[in-house]
């Protein structure tokens, strides 16, 4: 049986990504690492444009051709090349995860800690079940009901990364939200509110999560302008930015660009109530409804 085709997943692409980087950096034409490896001339250019597997001992040996002996970045890039071909949980999914939303989930099992603005609802990896099944309800307009089930089932496993994540530290996690997120209703369910907010508290107890709250007079800030995420990795991985409409998401990853965004979340968390504050605004609300 011939050999399959490597998948171009996003660990794959930021694998060849990193590795071409680097043989740049030493002005090695590919053809040339490709033979200094022993390999057919056309290997490496596949390798980077993740169309070709590549294992953990080759990648270390590349580096060593390019002049890399840093040990945190081999150790990195042997992960990568270790892992790029896993599936993740969500393809049992199927196609209701769409393409951009597998990358994304990618992301979100690799980072170290993901920092989100999010002035209109409550983040996803806060929101309990029934929270955001109808958010998505409301915003998967062309999704069919079974979509929109499975789509919140989703949601709630991605949350597993708040807490345990096969031996690694759980993801750091600080989110940003508006007040009037803390008001919103929902007619069909009028407990709902409640038991969301008594889970944001649940969570805020989690030393790896932080929540703030933007109150009602608030001064300008960034986040006006609407939702992002600010995804961050291990050295050498760069940060990404992801960001969202009604047609799915799309990511940032240029350093002057994400840079901006950095500088926008760290002036949105000045805008912000402080931790115990925002504690005691969420705890308030609850009581009152």
């Amino acid at each position: 049986m011939p050999n399959q085709p490597a998948q171009p997943t996003l660990r794959r692409r930021r694998l060849g990504d990193a590795l071409k980087k680097f043989r740049k950096q030493v002005g090695m034409s590919s053809e040339h690492a490709s033979e200094l490896m022993g390999w057919d001339r056309t290997k490496l250019s596949k390798i980077e444009t993740a169309r070709a597997h590549i294992k953990p001992t080759d990648a270390k040996e590349l580096l060593g051709i390019y002049g890399m002996d840093a040990p945190d970045v081999i150790m990195a890039i042997e992960g990568l090349a270790r892992d790029a071909g896993k599936k993740g949980w969500w393809t049992t999914y199927g196609n209701v995860v769409t393409a951009g939303y597998k990358d994304y989930l990618y992301l979100e099992s690799d980072a170290d800690s993901v920092r989100v603005s999010s002035p209109n609802l409550i983040p996803g990896l806060l929101q309990t079940g029934a929270y955001a099944r109808e958010i998505i309800t409301a915003l998967a307009i062309t999704r069919t009901p079974e979509e929109v089930n499975a789509l919140a089932e989703i949601c709630k496993a991605r949350q597993a990364v708040l807490t345990a994540r096969d031996g690694r530290p759980p993801l750091n996690y600080w989110a940003v939200m508006h007040e009037a997120v803390l008001h919103q209703t929902f007619a069909s369910q009028p407990s709902l509110m409640r038991e969301q907010l008594r889970h944001l508290l649940d969570l805020a107890d989690l030393p790896n999560v932080t929540i703030q709250i933007l109150p009602t007079e608030m001064a300008p800030n960034p986040g006006m302008l609407g939702p992002f995420e600010v995804v961050r990795f291990p050295h050498p991985w760069p940060t990404v930015i992801n960001l969202e409409n009604l047609r799915g998401g799309y990511f940032v990853e240029g350093t002057e660009d994400v840079e901006v965004f950095e500088t926008a979340f760290d002036r949105i968390v000045a805008a912000a109530l402080p931790v115990d504050q925002s504690r005691e605004t969420i705890k308030k609300i609850t009581e009152k409804g």
